[in-house]
């Protein structure tokens, strides 16, 4: 989220034969089965296109997806398997491509961060000191590359059809200097510019706080264009892609109590600007 999800990499192009060879044995089951692609995209709350781009290679099919898929169209869970057989190494990577193809297409982004500052509202200095912090280390070529991803997701803050974006940020985040005291102050005139930005809410969760709905750590909810609601979440060894409307569901719950919680955006302009102050 902040930390480990970059540009596109060159394990997840690598793997793009075994992701056509999937979309196409779903091509080969719904057809068997009679549906047209938005017939089944309707049944799946997924979308014409979506299915298209499984079917085409340029979209991983998830998991649970997947199980969905074998049990509508009968497949004895040919689809779970073939997913499931995919090079283990690819199996991150594919996950981060799946998010961050979702993130550039959502109307709406919910983010809560616990650890470091969300990533679509890094500089490219505090991105650096945060791949710099990663161990093992990256060389200086994949810092390079990571801080250029970082760069290019920040764009969707600003295009004339940006998505409706929440950020809530917990206040020990905020104080860490990573980087060094120059690079958190910029970081810090960055926050209060994009404070201001239409459409986007930061609200700050103070440590002053005797409930906290965010113990179990960071996550990030989207929308998507067709108004379907996912969850993506990142651990120290991997990430995982939420399709899974419960899930989601409690994942949700657990933000609105988040926002509840946190600083109203006033408020969060206030602390940032005693901060800037201080310095």
């Amino acid at each position: 989220m902040g930390t480990t999800t970059g540009p596109r990499s060159r394990t997840a192009r690598r793997n793009a034969s075994a992701m056509r060879m999937v979309g196409a044995l779903l091509a080969v089951f719904r057809t068997a089965a009679g549906y047209t692609q938005q017939q089944l995209g309707d049944m799946l709350g997924l979308g014409e296109q979506t299915v298209a781009s499984i079917e085409q290679g340029r979209r991983r099919l998830m998991p649970d997806v997947a199980a969905r898929l074998d049990e509508l169209l009968d497949t004895k869970g040919a689809l779970s398997v073939a997913l499931s057989k995919m090079p283990e190494v690819d199996l991150v990577p594919l996950w981060a491509e799946e998010f961050l193809q979702r993130e550039r297409e959502a109307i709406a982004v919910s983010w809560y961060e616990s650890q470091v500052l969300p990533g679509l509202l890094q500089t490219d200095a505090y991105a650096e000191a945060v791949f710099r912090s990663r161990v093992p280390v990256y060389d200086e070529d994949e810092i390079a590359q990571l801080v250029a991803g970082r760069t290019e997701r920040r764009a969707i803050l600003h295009r004339k059809d940006r998505p409706m974006t929440s950020f809530v940020i917990w206040e020990p985040v905020v104080n860490a200097p990573i980087g060094g005291t120059e690079v958190w102050v910029e970081q810090l005139r960055h926050l209060r510019s994009c404070s201001e930005l239409p459409g986007l809410m930061l609200q700050v969760l103070p440590l002053k706080r005797t409930t906290h709905a965010g113990l179990n750590g960071p996550f990030i909810l989207l929308e998507t264009p067709e108004h379907q609601r996912l969850a993506y979440m990142e651990t120290q060894r991997g990430s995982q892609l939420i399709a899974d409307q419960g899930e989601v569901a409690i994942l949700n719950q657990k933000y609105a109590m988040l926002r509840s919680q946190a600083l109203t955006p006033e408020d969060t302009r206030d602390l940032l600007d005693r901060l800037l102050g201080e310095r």
